[in-house]
C-alpha cells in the first residue's frame, strides 16, 4: 500500500496529529542545534504547560492516545522530510503529549562506547517506555530523574 492510500485511511485527528509531527520534527531538529536542548526544552514547556485534561480522542485511555501519538510520530519521522534523531523525536512526542494534558517524562541515558560516550532519549508514560524498546534502561544508564521542566528555565 503506498503512503497516500495509508495517508488517506487515517482518521482526521490521526492526520492532525501526524501534520503537527511534521511540522514539529524539522523545527525541534533546528531549534535543538540554534537554541541548544536547554533553551529549546524550556520553551516548549512555556507553550504547553500540563495541565489535566481528557484524551483528545475520548475513547481512548491516556494510555492509548500516548501509543496513538507515538505511532504518528514515528511515521512523521519514517515518511517525513526530517528524519530527527532520537532527542528530536522524543521531544517532539513529549511535547505532543503535553498539549493533550498527557503527562509523560522525556528521559535521557548514556552508556560507554568505544569512541567515548553515547547517549540516547526516550519518552516514558506511567513507567512504560513508548518510543523504543521496553528494555532500553538494560542498554543505557538513565539519569536517576526525568527532566522537568522547571529544572531547565533559562537563567
Amino acid at each position: 500500500m503506498n503512503r497516500w492510500s495509508r495517508y488517506w485511511r487515517l482518521s482526521a485527528l490521526e492526520r492532525g496529529l501526524l501534520w503537527r509531527a511534521l511540522v514539529l520534527l524539522p523545527l525541534t531538529t533546528l531549534a535543538l542545534r540554534v537554541l541548544g536542548f536547554r533553551r529549546w526544552y524550556a520553551a516548549l514547556a512555556r507553550l504547553a504547560p500540563l495541565r489535566p485534561s481528557h484524551a483528545a480522542k475520548p475513547s481512548l485511555s491516556f494510555s492509548e492516545q500516548a501509543q496513538f501519538t507515538t505511532r504518528m510520530v514515528q511515521a512523521a519521522s519514517r515518511e517525513g522530510l526530517c528524519r530527527a534523531n532520537c532527542l528530536g523525536q522524543s521531544l517532539s512526542l513529549w511535547w505532543l503529549l503535553r498539549r493533550q494534558g498527557i503527562p509523560s517524562e522525556l528521559r535521557i541515558g548514556v552508556r560507554k562506547a568505544d569512541d567515548g560516550v553515547a547517549a540516547h532519549a526516550w519518552v516514558e508514560f506511567a513507567g512504560a517506555v513508548l518510543n523504543d524498546a521496553q528494555d532500553v534502561h538494560q542498554h543505557y544508564a538513565a539519569f536517576d530523574r526525568a527532566i522537568v521542566a522547571a529544572e531547565v528555565e533559562p537563567r
